[in-house]
């Protein structure tokens, strides 16, 4: 409906002389606090200064060029009330068109071709491989398995991405101790001694160096080592990652770009921005531009006094590599890589070459489990993912013994964790607690699986003899919940432009909020009604459905 009234808008505007985006125009559309003042509203403050006119009377003139628009006819009224114009919808027209277009589209509706096909490559999760991932790091993939669901949505063309970092100094200290003969499940207890030592002992940091040095050498041994102990890992990784249901299509891995990493110190050279510290580091200069206040010297050190390239400069090959794929490019980063990459993103503009879109997360806090700090691979304060989906899944399965109910412990638990992930929005810290994200009442997962398996139970029972829609006395709960639905194509767009999954959960919670209002208020099955309001269960299930697709979360028909 705003897409509707940016129209209807955009058409008055040209007709005062004023050309405007219908993009510009419907971010400025509102949902106004009261009914009173309609179902939204439209500021004219923002024209004020073009049009040389108070809002008020802005106001008044677009109304009059609207009135004689047809789709105005969409409307039971449009009034103006200061320097707001304010719609109100036809009751009728937005159910009737709103249960065909969900009953029409099903699993399309809620679709655009903003994408039109274009390649979008999205770049996520890209854990080091050397040990299983915590739980802190499942948000990173989560996060970015919704973003790609949403832009295939969209119909971007997707490739899913994770960089493989095989040349870091944590796979040289599991070098050094012979690693690669180790399984996946021993990794981790491995790293967390090595790295104890290396912090205690100047002698042995050396050695991992010298490692990492006969590497770039491509030294056979150390190459095979380091080859071994990635590929256990990110097999690891993997599988437990697929229990997720996420996927990747490229395991780009950082080793392929040492040589072009040389390349780009040369073209950095050009800049007169790169020089040679008193330790023998190539660094790069960042004074003047906007990071410099928020470092205490703003420099990039790119490599090591031996010459090695550090993580920064492969990583910037990587990048400049991706920015060729793709016409849409988005990493995901956690919130402690803010200013690292805007230090890339900085050192990639001196080469004319454009970062990425990031979304940046903050971290996770389990309730009762290292609630005041972060969770640490190097130090082994962990709660492994893989242990912690297998507690949420045994919970999930208790949970629906205790409630005597049907239904998948797998999907229960693994959607619990998801929901109570992305309802959050990425910048705010979690603070988690296993048992209040499996509780089949509130803003959780499972309550939204209920909602839809509750939908499901109501068409199935159903046997309507009179099939009349019954539209022209619509009640208060039957408005709201149709309001709702034909909500969805809005908020999947605003997910989008904001690269920002909780706008889809959190309309997900209001929306099944909305239903089993309806449900309590509104009897269904056996009503005079009965046709109309099964139709508004089945365009919820509908909908439903197609949000938590968009989260990564399965629906199940019984619990």
């Amino acid at each position: 409906m705003q897409s509707v009234i940016s129209e209807i808008i955009q058409k008055a505007l040209k007709k005062l002389d004023v050309r405007i985006e219908e993009q510009e125009i419907e971010s400025k559309i509102e949902i106004p606090p009261s009914i009173d003042l309609g179902d939204y509203s439209f500021p004219c403050f923002f024209l004020a200064g073009r049009l040389k006119m108070e809002p008020s009377q802005i106001a008044l003139e677009l109304r009059e060029e609207i009135g004689s628009l047809k789709l105005s006819e969409n409307f039971q009224d449009i009034q103006t009330s200061g320097g707001y114009i304010n719609f109100f919808i036809d009751r009728k027209v937005l159910a009737l068109n709103t249960i065909n277009q969900i009953l029409n589209q099903e699993q399309e509706y809620g679709r655009a071709n903003l994408g039109q096909g274009k390649k979008a490559l999205v770049e996520h999760t890209s854990l080091n491989p050397n040990a299983s991932p915590h739980v802190g790091r499942a948000r990173n993939a989560i996060i970015g398995d919704s973003i790609v669901k949403i832009l295939a949505f969209l119909n971007y063309k997707i490739e899913v991405h994770y960089y493989v970092n095989d040349v870091s100094k944590q796979i040289a200290m599991l070098a050094l101790v012979n690693a690669e003969k180790l399984k996946f499940e021993s990794m981790l207890k491995k790293y967390v001694s090595i790295a104890d030592k290396v912090k205690k002992s100047k002698k042995i940091e050396a050695e991992v160096f010298d490692f990492l040095k006969r590497f770039e050498q491509g030294d056979k041994e150390i190459v095979n080592k380091f080859k071994k102990i990635t590929d256990t890992c990110i097999k690891g990784q993997r599988m437990i990652l697929s229990k997720l249901g996420i996927n990747y299509d490229f395991f780009d891995y950082e080793s392929k770009y040492m040589q072009s990493s040389r390349e780009i110190l040369v073209e950095l050279q050009k800049t007169g921005k790169l020089f040679q510290d008193e330790d023998g580091r190539m660094v790069l200069n960042q004074a003047g531009t906007p990071l410099e206040g928020q470092m205490k010297a703003p420099f990039l050190v790119l490599t090591r006094s031996d010459k090695t390239g550090l993580y920064p400069l492969r990583d910037m090959a990587y990048t400049i590599n991706k920015m060729k794929i793709a016409e849409k490019n988005i990493i995901v980063l956690g919130e402690d890589q803010k200013l690292y990459f805007q230090q890339i993103k900085e050192a990639l503009a001196l080469l004319n070459v454009k970062a990425p879109e990031v979304i940046h997360y903050s971290y996770i806090l389990l309730s009762g489990k290292g609630k005041s700090k972060k969770m640490s691979t190097r130090k082994g304060e962990v709660v492994l993912l893989e242990d912690f989906l297998e507690d949420a899944i045994k919970k999930a399965k208790k949970e629906i013994q205790k409630r005597k109910t049907k239904g998948d412990p797998n999907k229960v638990g693994i959607g619990a964790v998801k929901y109570s992930i992305l309802k959050n929005s990425n910048n705010k810290i979690i603070n988690f607690n296993l048992d209040e994200a499996l509780n089949f009442e509130g803003d959780t997962g499972p309550y939204l699986l209920y909602s839809y398996a509750r939908a499901s139970s109501i068409l199935k029972k159903a046997r309507p003899k009179n099939k009349k829609l019954f539209i022209d006395d619509l009640e208060s709960k039957e408005t709201e919940l149709i309001k709702k639905l034909s909500q969805f194509p809005e908020i999947v767009l605003n997910s989008y432009k904001n690269l920002n999954p909780s706008i889809i959960a959190n309309y997900s919670y209001q929306l099944a909020q909305i239903f089993n209002e309806f449900y309590h208020s509104c009897p269904v099955i056996g009503s005079e009604k009965e046709f109309f309001r099964l139709k508004l269960v089945e365009t919820f299930r509908i909908v439903l459905k197609n949000s938590l697709y968009l989260l990564g979360i399965e629906t199940m028909d019984r619990m």
